[in-house]
């Protein structure tokens, strides 16, 4: 496991150092394209001055931004055992020394993602749609993914990449936007005509449209391609962890079939998720432009693995169904790779309840978080009260008994 994490260090720091020639490379022509004696410094001091301060932001409250803006609310072990309980397994399965912190998302659709840069300040946040749809082993398989995203650091490299990536697209999108509404091309027509200087600003202004126009695009395939390795391996990792790649592959096929949309989920929060919820959304993404790799290859790829759950299992799978010798899994790391068994499990629902009363479960869950109270009647009917009702009783729907309520 080390020697995987090692190996997605490298990875990350050759990624971020080829995104980091791209930003560079940008901020340069742009600013020669403005002023082509000492314009080119400039940008290049703007591009990395902006970049961070945009990593300081998600450095200090990125986990708390992201969260917030997914509608996540912290869940407890007394509001969710199960879920507290399978995360908590997933820690020690991993040798994670930290327990992540819970969050449930308000949303129908069936996902979940991880987030938190600092090894001891994480959190995996799973939308109820997924609690109500899955069964104990599929969501053991899915908070093992979630677990081998914090262990393999690949949170930090998302934030870190997402950065870098988000102020290259934002750097060529104001350049662009500026040059065509705020009446540039006349200025540089005029320059160009006026001296023989502005010949050569005016190149440079051709070359600053082709940047910037290529530059997001080149960061952007960077970006998805290692995204869609690490997609893999998380999904290696959670294998080893669980002992059972049939939960996530079920999972994944769950998760698939769903047509509910995640409507927090955006461009910059997308690849952060167990799938791409932006699909939903009927976007076409090609391999070369998908945040993910395709999800019905994963869940070949995991139903291909036989006898043993080490990442050697995974990697024959994994070379099986694409039909050709690539190396996902590090070599050092394989040769390292002792045989672990599978366990020998029947999924059932979660707690043994039918997939009706599990929905049900989880409304009650997102009542909860949101401050509902709940009143269990003598004829059997749980009342839910809302947190702005402000009468001090309550009649039951069903019998029709009078409830007495606590006031503040």
């Amino acid at each position: 496991m080390w020697e995987l994490i090692q190996a997605n260090k490298r990875k990350s720091i050759i990624l971020i150092i080829g995104m980091g020639v791209v930003l560079v490379l940008l901020g340069f022509v742009i600013g020669s394209a403005y002023s082509p004696n000492n314009g080119g410094m400039v940008g290049v001091f703007i591009a990395l001055v902006l970049w961070g301060i945009l990593y300081l932001i998600s450095y200090t409250s990125g986990s708390k931004i992201l969260l917030a803006v997914s509608g996540a609310k912290p869940i407890t072990k007394e509001i969710h055992p199960q879920l507290y309980n399978i995360v908590e397994e997933m820690k020690i399965a991993s040798g994670n020394p930290f327990m992540p912190k819970i969050y449930v998302i308000d949303s129908a659709a069936p996902n979940a993602f991880a987030t938190g840069i600092k090894p001891d300040n994480t959190a995996i946040a799973v939308t109820a749609g997924l609690l109500g749809r899955l069964n104990r082993d599929e969501l053991q398989g899915v908070v093992a993914h979630e677990m081998s995203h914090i262990v393999n650091r690949d949170v930090l490299f998302m934030t870190v990449a997402g950065i870098m990536l988000g102020v290259i697209v934002l750097i060529s999108e104001v350049f662009i936007y500026g040059l065509w509404f705020g009446g540039s091309r006349g200025r540089y027509s005029r320059s160009s005509r006026d001296s023989g200087g502005g010949q050569a600003q005016l190149i440079f202004m051709i070359v600053a449209i082709a940047f910037a126009i290529l530059a997001p695009i080149a960061a952007r395939l960077l970006y998805f391609a290692i995204s869609r390795k690490r997609e893999y391996l998380a999904d290696a990792s959670a294998v080893r962890f669980t002992r059972y790649p049939e939960g996530l592959a079920s999972a994944l096929e769950k998760i698939s079939r769903s047509t509910e949309e995640l409507k927090t989920a955006n461009k910059v929060t997308a690849p952060m998720y167990i799938a791409n919820p932006l699909k939903k959304k009927g976007r076409k993404l090609n391999d070369l432009t998908s945040t993910h790799p395709p999800i019905s290859e994963r869940i070949r790829i995991l139903r291909s693995i036989a006898q043993s759950a080490d990442f050697s299992a995974y990697q024959d799978a994994f070379n099986k169904v694409k039909g050709k010798e690539t190396n996902i899994i590090p070599p050092a790391e394989l040769k390292e790779s002792t045989p672990i068994g599978m366990k020998d499990v029947i999924g059932l629902p979660a707690l043994g309840l039918t997939q009706k009363q599990t929905q049900r479960n989880v409304g009650n869950l997102i009542m909860k978080l949101n401050d509902y109270s709940f009143i269990t009647c003598e004829c059997g009917l749980k009342i839910k009260i809302p947190p702005d009702y402000k009468k001090n009783k309550i009649y039951c729907p069903r019998c029709g008994r009078e409830h007495i309520l606590r006031t503040a």
